[in-house]
């Protein structure tokens, strides 16, 4: 079985192509700029404004499952590019499935599309645990073009691609940029460690409850419901409880080897339109394949906070 890839040098690209890799699954990845990577020869520069030269490398490669991970994935930064979250996420998707739909591999190929739990956005309370049938309301561009993405896959799966959106909530583990609390937390704590930072962290709303998922769990979701799901259909893949900030920062700071790291809140990191608890309703997944989160969340964060003393 051969595999596809794009945007494999993220974050989640990265760990899917491990885990791809240790079920004897061909693994080939696409990134739009070019990589650090040279001595890999399953890495392809892909140009996803022009759709001959992917509908070339489809035909070439045929491969048998795509998971579409290219995208602009941050929420903060969708803010201050609006036109360029909504380009990668929508227009160069669109670009994408057009070429899927026009290859040689259209009637066989297995697709993933990747949403986000962004696109529930504001929840009501009778509404928690979010399940996949709660109404579409973003708060932000960043899930205003996943809510997008939803809908086109949803309408090439209806021209006869084999198409699957999934929603993975927060997901985390080691190798994840800055800008996500749980890296943050930890990269603050490895720079104290070794005296590159004083020992003291601004923080905002502690209080806020979050699903929180360990990415190696996450693409074991991916790689089974691509094949399994239903062409059309979303899936949530969560862990179907919370944790609040406040418990992820007070654990971090139990693994920390410094015992005076002081704690201070920042007003200008409050975030007070945030949602106080959200948390995602798995059963539709674990209905269809029978997954189940395996890593605690402890776990996670004490490989996170090794990865970015490994930085430090």
């Amino acid at each position: 079985m051969k595999a596809l890839i794009t945007g494999i040098n993220g974050f989640v690209g990265g760990h899917l192509e491990e885990y791809l890799v240790s079920h004897q699954i061909d693994v080939w990845g696409t990134s739009r700029r070019a990589n650090n990577e040279q001595d890999k020869a399953n890495r392809l520069l892909l140009d996803f404004n022009h759709k001959e030269p992917i509908v070339q490398m489809l035909n070439t490669l045929k491969p048998d499952l795509i998971f579409h991970l290219a995208a602009q994935s941050s929420v903060a930064n969708s803010w201050a590019e609006v036109s360029g979250t909504l380009d990668a996420n929508v227009t160069k998707t669109g670009l994408f499935y057009d070429a899927v739909k026009q290859s040689e591999i259209a009637d066989k190929v297995k697709v993933l599309s990747i949403g986000s739990s962004e696109e529930y956005g504001s929840v009501s309370k009778e509404n928690i645990p979010i399940s996949e049938t709660v109404p579409l309301n973003p708060t932000n561009p960043y899930g205003i073009s996943k809510v997008t993405q939803y809908m086109l896959a949803k309408f090439y799966a209806s021209q006869g691609l084999h198409i699957v959106h999934v929603r993975p909530f927060n997901h985390i583990g080691p190798g994840q940029s800055q800008g996500f609390v749980t890296s943050d937390f930890a990269r603050q704590i490895a720079l104290i460690e070794s005296q590159k930072l004083p020992p003291i962290i601004t923080v905002g709303n502690l209080e806020a409850q979050r699903d929180f998922t360990d990415v190696r769990d996450i693409v074991r979701a991916y790689t089974v419901v691509i094949q399994r799901g239903v062409a059309g259909e979303v899936y949530n893949i969560c862990s179907g409880k919370s944790r609040s900030i406040r418990y992820i920062l007070d654990y971090l700071l139990t693994l920390s080897t410094n015992k005076s790291i002081d704690v201070q809140q920042d007003i200008n990191k409050m975030r007070p339109s945030e949602f106080p608890i959200y948390i995602g309703d798995s059963s539709k997944i674990n209905n269809l394949i029978g997954w189940e989160t395996e890593y605690l969340l402890e776990e996670s964060l004490k490989e996170i906070l090794d990865f970015w003393r490994s930085k430090a």
